[in-house]
Formats: C-alpha cells, structure tokens, sequence
C-alpha cells in the first residue's frame, strides 16, 4: 500500500495510491496518517476499508499540491555519516556508533514544494536519504525484532545549512531544521511494497547535473540496528520518521564546495519510492 497527502500545506487530506496507479481521497475513512493512526493498527485497518470502500472513493487529480505523507511527527530522528563514502568525504571517520540528531518538524514539507534558502545562508546543501517511519511504540527493542516496528519507507531530503550546523557551536540541528528542509514524499511505501530497503538505488541531481549515485547497500548501520540503538535511549512513537543518512556527493564534499543559490533546481529519488523535486527560493 502507498500512502500519500494532498491539499493546501498543514491542512492537507490522506490519500492512497492503488496497485493500478489510481490516486484516491479516503478522508471518508476519517482519520490522517499521523500518530494515533499508526498506533492503533491503521494500516491493516485502511487496507480492510479499502476493500469495501476504494471504488467510491474520489480519484485525486495530477494538478493537486502532494504534501508530506504523514502529518507532523512527535520527532524526526536522523543519523549522520552513515554511508562510508560521504564519511570520507565530509574528512571524518565512519563512526563506530551511530551518529544521531534530530530535525525540527517544522520542517516538514511537501516533496515539490519549493526549498526556502534561509536568512544570513551561504552553504544550503542537499542530502537524499532513505527515511523510514515507525509502526507501534518502541522501546529497548532487540535487534533481532526490530523490523517489526517499521511500518514503511520514504523517500526524504535532509537539506543542511552547513555554516548552521558546523560552524556555529556545531549544535548539527540547527543547520538542520529550517522550513522546507524535510521534505517528505512523495508517498510511504508499506513494508511488503519494498522487497530490500538495503538495496535501493538512490541519486540526487542539481539543475540536471548528476551529483549524487549510490545505493543503499552502503549503509554503515542497517535499519534493524537503528531501531534497536535509537530505542535504547529514547522512545520511538508511532509515525515517527527516521533518516538513515545521505551517500557521498553533498556540495560540502566538493573542492571547493558546492551550495545552492536562489533558482537551482534539486531533483531526488528512490528506487520504488518515487522522485521529488524543489526549486531553491531566497527567504523572503
């Protein structure tokens, strides 16, 4: 099952994505894909309603807005140098934990929405990232039964402000957390649509120029070992989405770097889960 939203940004409806390509309106299962529909089993319990329901429901047009495919989270949780290649090039060493920090969930956005380069901003790079959103409360979970909490995957772009984040206290959040800097989308892919969500291919490309080409095979930490870890010092909620990390060719990494300027087009994707693309705009 593919899972999107649709509408005016933070009034946005749910919809679903059917096997024939079809793109439907099920407000009229009352409920948005937010936390306490994940909790209380919503994806089994949509997929029941479906079966009675789909047909009725609305088609959704092409020309409508997508926004994030799931309603503001309690967190965004992402994890840092966790492809070898992007470690090496940011000059740093491959962790030997996980690296972790979080994005405001302001940030949220839509997967075509325009990329907002913030205020006093001169180093705005991109990141495609594999994003992973959690089913059902966890908390100290082992290893071995993490991808039961997973509900599904998501294509993300961790967009940074590199002098935010590494040159200002090297508190990593704040280069992380402006508006339209999580775009999210353009749906979530149930776990049973994605066969191997550690081999996926991913790119990312600036004003059609390839930048970024990796797979997701080249992950340090798997997601099973990012459930376990993360549970052990905080507890994960349902609908709570979780960044795995971007692959080598960000702008920092460049000689000399690389950043966006106001009109530069970003395109992203991944396989099965779909492509966005932002227009960078200067604050206004």
């Amino acid at each position: 099952m593919k899972l999107f939203r649709f509408g005016t940004f933070e009034q946005e409806k749910p919809g679903v994505i059917l096997p024939n390509g079809r793109k439907i309106d099920v407000s009229a299962f009352g409920e948005d894909f937010n936390e306490a529909f994940f909790a209380t089993d919503g994806l089994n319990r949509l997929a029941q309603w479906l079966q009675v329901k789909a047909d009725s429901c609305p088609e959704v047009s092409d020309s409508v807005r997508v926004g994030s495919c799931i309603a503001r989270p309690s967190k965004i949780v992402c994890i840092g140098l966790n492809y070898a290649k992007h470690a090496a090039e940011s000059g740093m060493d491959v962790p030997k934990e996980p690296v972790v920090f979080f994005k405001s969930t302001s940030a949220l956005c839509g997967p075509y929405d325009n990329v907002i380069i913030p205020r006093n901003s001169v180093k705005t790079d991109w990141e495609v990232e594999l994003a992973f959103v959690i089913g059902k409360k966890a908390s100290y979970v082992e290893e071995a039964e993490a991808m039961d909490y997973v509900a599904g995957y998501v294509l993300h772009n961790d967009y940074s402000e590199r002098a935010f984040q590494l040159e200002r206290s090297g508190q990593w959040v704040k280069g992380k957390s402006n508006d339209t800097f999580a775009p999210l989308g353009p749906f979530l892919a149930t776990k049973d649509e994605i066969a191997d969500p550690h081999s996926l291919r991913l790119w990312l490309k600036v004003n059609d120029e390839m930048l970024q080409d990796s797979n997701t095979d080249d992950m340090v930490f798997k997601i099973p070992t990012l459930v376990s870890y993360l549970s052990q010092f905080m507890t994960l909620l349902p609908g709570d989405v979780i960044s795995t990390g971007t692959p080598f060719g960000v702008g920092l990494g460049f000689k000399p770097p690389r950043y966006l300027n106001p009109g530069d087009v970003v395109e992203l994707g991944i396989e099965n889960l779909g492509t966005q693309r932002q227009v960078a705009v200067a604050y206004q």
